[in-house]
């Protein structure tokens, strides 16, 4: 990701050579907003290639790398992470290298590519990875102990919200009582990776899979914001960025989210961990509550790099007006769902009216869910019907 801290090439042969590994080279990786990355290339590389991953934790506390690491050994071999290495000079287990008070970590790389689309088949591949992890991290107990504090993006909100335009602030308002509303105390919660994004994952993307639609999962990547929450919104946020085609906010572009891919999503999530009803029903407002708080996210980063004076060509900073536009496309939506059903029809009887009617469900994802469950979803339909109309 970006690069903020400047290392020299004696540093990095010492540190690699904490954790065994005989350094040669280290390339800067300029994507992303938080921390400062390197691929570490060794004596052992041949032809420029790179086996492991540097990172220097820029906000995060040592302390919280080193419960990350506890995660990431729990999941290692269920799902395709990198599991930090530990220490080769440390008498007792450890993964994380302090320096300035900030953490070290070196991860083995993983194969495959960041995907520039995702497809129906990845966004259920994807949701059954969310889901399994939910289920494996349910063994570190308390969870407490091992997730990190939740951001405290309330105020980046009562900061934020003071310079936006009035429609921008009630919007972000609107969702964030429509969220506190939810029966939150009903929703079951856990160790929930809270920022998994396509390009936090890596797939097996060779054409001949691409063109078969058999693109495989190769690597789950960025578990520094692993925290307790609601499961549903871990699901929101994965849905918000695999389900979404994104444009580059500059000429009013809208942002195109497919909902096909999100019942394919939810179809892989729930083949390793049904959803209670209520978490169903809170679903359409945890979207838009994700969207506003990866919103809110960017904004912060602005902020943060205009207070530290952090600029240069390895410095990224992704569009907050996306996201934006994300939470008001989902907004729509709850507020369309407070006046309307959806019906499930049976296609093939629809000249008998009495016996049409499979089934009503308060919003278009449960309809799509209870369709997509039937033998032969082609011969049935879902209308919209207003409410009192």
């Amino acid at each position: 990701m970006s690069v903020y801290t400047q290392l020299t090439n004696d540093q990095f042969a010492a540190f690699c050579q904490r954790f065994g590994i005989t350094f040669a080279r280290a390339i800067p990786i300029t994507q992303g907003i938080k921390n400062s990355n390197w691929f570490i290339q060794t004596t052992d590389d041949v032809d420029g290639a790179h086996s492991y991953v540097f990172t220097l934790f820029e906000e995060r506390p040592p302390e919280d790398i080193e419960k990350m690491a506890i995660i990431l050994n729990q999941l290692d071999g269920k799902l395709p992470v990198a599991a930090p290495l530990s220490l080769v000079d440390s008498a007792e287990k450890c993964y994380v290298i302090r320096y300035d008070n900030k953490a070290i970590t070196l991860v083995p790389c993983l194969a495959g590519l960041h995907p520039q689309q995702t497809t129906q088949a990845m966004c259920h591949e994807i949701g059954a990875a969310l889901a399994l992890l939910h289920e494996t991290l349910q063994v570190l107990q308390p969870s407490e102990q091992y997730g990190v504090p939740l951001y405290p993006w309330s105020d980046v909100r009562d900061r934020e919200s003071q310079f936006m335009p009035s429609d921008e602030a009630k919007l972000m308002s609107d969702i964030w009582q429509s969220y506190t509303d939810l029966p939150l105390a009903t929703l079951p919660k856990g160790l929930c990776h809270l920022d998994m994004f396509a390009d936090n994952t890596l797939w097996n993307l060779s054409l001949t899979n691409s063109q078969k639609g058999e693109e495989r999962l190769t690597g789950l990547l960025d578990f520094t914001e692993v925290s307790v929450e609601h499961y549903v919104m871990d699901i929101a946020i994965t849905i918000n960025d695999f389900c979404t085609t994104w444009g580059d906010a500059e000429q009013g572009e809208s942002v195109n989210f497919d909902r096909s891919k999100m019942a394919a999503f939810l179809q892989g999530y729930e083949s390793k961990r049904p959803l209670g009803d209520d978490e169903k029903r809170a679903l359409p407002v945890m979207l838009a509550k994700a969207a506003v708080i990866f919103w809110l996210l960017r904004l912060n980063v602005i902020h943060y790099n205009r207070t530290e004076g952090r600029t240069g060509d390895n410095i990224m900073v992704k569009n907050p007006d996306l996201m934006k536009r994300l939470a008001a496309y989902h907004w729509s939506h709850v507020v369309k769902a407070q006046n309307t059903v959806f019906a499930l029809l049976d296609n093939t009887l629809a000249s008998q009216k009495d016996t049409q009617i499979v089934g009503i469900f308060s919003n278009s994802t449960q309809a799509e869910q209870a369709r997509d469950k039937l033998s032969n979803s082609s011969e049935f339909v879902i209308k919209e019907y207003t409410l009192d109309q």
